[in-house]
């Protein structure tokens, strides 16, 4: 059973974990070698990320007590980060974590929520009910990664 929980300040190691094999593994479908490295580089500053993922305040999926994914919700709509653990895909996880945000969401008052998806996680996006709004370029550490600005309203 996939059980959500708000997150606490130790779990930033492991979310870093999940990110970063998560786009080792699976975005590499769809990036190149040099795009994947530049977006989850071996080398990144943990502390960097501590400040970063505890800014994010995400919610994290646990299966077993054990984290398996991870996403947030901003006051404005915004899902910056959404990954679910490489080993743990197709396992209801990210759906679990969406419905969860909509549920938040719709506490808050949301009506409109956005996030800018990888090629990898779009047609998840599409399934949630999320259209493309515009393709993207964006800018990592030298390299150009497209990826889509998708929305989700809420009537």
């Amino acid at each position: 059973m996939i059980t959500i929980r708000d997150y606490k300040e130790e779990d930033a190691p492991t979310l870093w974990a999940i990110h970063h094999y998560t786009i080792r593994n699976i975005n590499v479908r769809h990036y190149s070698q040099a795009q994947i490295e530049a977006w989850a580089p071996d080398n990144f500053d943990l502390s960097v990320w501590q400040k970063r993922v505890d800014a994010l305040n995400p919610f994290v999926a646990m299966i077993d007590g054990v984290i398996v994914g991870y996403t947030d919700l901003q006051l404005d709509g915004l899902i910056d980060h959404f990954f679910c653990h490489h080993e743990f895909q197709g396992k209801g996880v990210g759906k679990a974590l969406m419905n969860h945000v909509f549920s938040i969401g719709k506490k808050k008052g949301i009506k409109r929520f956005y996030s800018h998806v990888s090629i990898t996680a779009r047609p998840f996006y599409e399934h949630m009910g999320f259209t493309v709004a515009k393709e993207q370029l964006m800018e990592v550490r030298g390299q150009t990664l497209k990826n889509f600005l998708m929305i989700k309203n809420i009537d």
